[in-house]
């Protein structure tokens, strides 16, 4: 089951159904995704931003992308 609340009315709403695979990551990984997009998908401007080596860059998107994957193979739900 999902849950989603505003911060301010305090309104919750929940149901079984999906999140999307975007959120289901962690927010570090969306954090990255988000720049990744900013960059116009430049690898090199991402390495250049975060200050680690284009390999390394590549490695943690390769890593995005298999979560992603294996997220979209078998979307976890759970029963609360």
């Amino acid at each position: 089951m999902t849950r989603l609340q505003c911060d301010h009315c305090k309104t919750e709403i929940g149901g079984h159904y999906p999140l999307p695979a975007l959120a289901r990551l962690s927010t570090e990984d969306q954090a990255f995704i988000l720049q990744f997009v900013e960059t116009s998908g430049s690898l090199k401007e991402m390495a250049k931003r975060l200050g680690i080596s284009y390999p390394t860059v590549r490695n943690r998107l390769n890593e995005i992308i298999e979560t992603l994957q294996t997220e979209t193979d078998s979307p976890k739900e759970t029963d609360d």
